[in-house]
């Protein structure tokens, strides 16, 4: 069935001061809608504001006072609407038709992926460059503290053992020039060998690393590692990829607190991309070289890690959060060569 749009639509008018319904017809003249019947009233289209399609309500239009006109017949009414060149909303032409909301779907999964694998990334490491040192070590505050707690006992390595381990790693020379602070401590791991760098400056190297490794050049290749994880600040960029609503927050506004509450857990149970691994190899490699030390030390690393892996039921602390690849290990010794 057709609808005359000129012949107008029927339907009730509501005043908005009264519980009165008005039967009255409505209709478009001269860019303006204007009610006939028991009452009268026109208004410029610009001012007045048409309902979204429904199937559970009729529609209405609202004029600027809160008035209202509510129709009679759908038909009637989309038709008027059609006259006037009015169109529905996105929206409401998605519910219409299944193919544009399946595109809709498709086109917002695309989205979030690409934002996910792409964009947060990049924001990452842009709110990273953009955290202030102050505000980065404030990031650490307390971290140390609460891994005592739960993850970390005092170390068992004598005083001279570990004091000879520092000056032997502070005796080497970065790779580049602007190389982090650091404070090297030492702990005994509940988890097995394990060391990470915390975005305060800590490096935490374990009794067990030590004792696994049996070689201290080894030892140095592993904090060269870590020196290069804190010198690219992967760690920041990791957290904040994992709450970066609240490091957004700590930027604009000093706010840290959402971000810490998530670091302890974050520093044992992180697991480093492809590429931060990478760059974090690449930095003690070049590091290692500059000192005279063969890279095939920082290769034991991980092929003692993966040893132990193979041997126990579970896989060490290390190397779930820094994956051993065997194309790591591949791109390592072509480094080496």
């Amino acid at each position: 069935m057709t609808h005359d749009a000129q012949a107008g639509v029927p339907g009730r008018y509501y005043d908005g001061q009264t519980s009165r319904a008005w039967r009255v017809v409505l209709r478009v003249r001269d860019g303006h809608a204007c009610i006939d019947g028991e009452t009268e009233r026109c208004a410029p289209l610009a001012e007045v504001r048409v309902s979204e399609r429904s199937v559970h309500a009729r529609r209405r239009l609202t004029f600027a006072d809160l008035a209202s006109f509510e129709a009679d017949e759908q038909g009637a009414f989309d038709a008027l609407l059609d006259a006037t060149g009015h169109r529905d909303s996105v929206v409401v032409r998605l519910q219409q038709s299944w193919r544009l909301a399946v595109g809709a779907l498709v086109a917002t999964a695309g989205v979030l992926v690409v934002g996910y694998l792409f964009v947060l990334p990049a924001a990452a490491d842009l709110i990273a460059r953009a955290l202030p040192v102050s505000v980065e070590r404030q990031m650490g505050d307390g971290v140390l503290a609460v891994l005592d707690r739960h993850a970390f006992a005092p170390t068992r390595l004598t005083e001279a053992r570990r004091g000879e381990l520092a000056r032997d790693f502070a005796r080497l020379a970065p790779p580049v020039e602007g190389a982090p602070a650091y404070q090297l401590l030492f702990r005994r791991s509940r988890i097995g060998p394990n060391a990470f760098a915390l975005p305060s400056g800590e490096i935490v190297l374990t009794d067990e690393m030590v004792q696994l490794l049996g070689d201290d050049k080894a030892v140095m290749a592993v904090l060269a590692h870590e020196l290069g994880h804190l010198h690219a600040r992967h760690l920041t960029r990791r957290l904040i990829q994992g709450s970066v609503v609240g490091a957004t927050g700590a930027v604009l506004f000093g706010d840290v607190s959402t971000v810490v509450a998530g670091l302890p857990a974050l520093a044992l149970d992180l697991r480093y991309s492809r590429e931060a691994e990478q760059e974090a190899d690449d930095y003690a490699a070049d590091m290692l070289r500059r000192n005279g030390i063969a890279g095939k030390h920082l290769e034991r690393v991980f092929t003692v890690l993966e040893e132990v892996e193979k041997e126990q039921a579970g896989m060490p602390a290390y190397l779930s959060s820094h994956p051993a690849s065997s194309e790591r290990l591949a791109r390592l010794r072509a480094r080496n060569r």
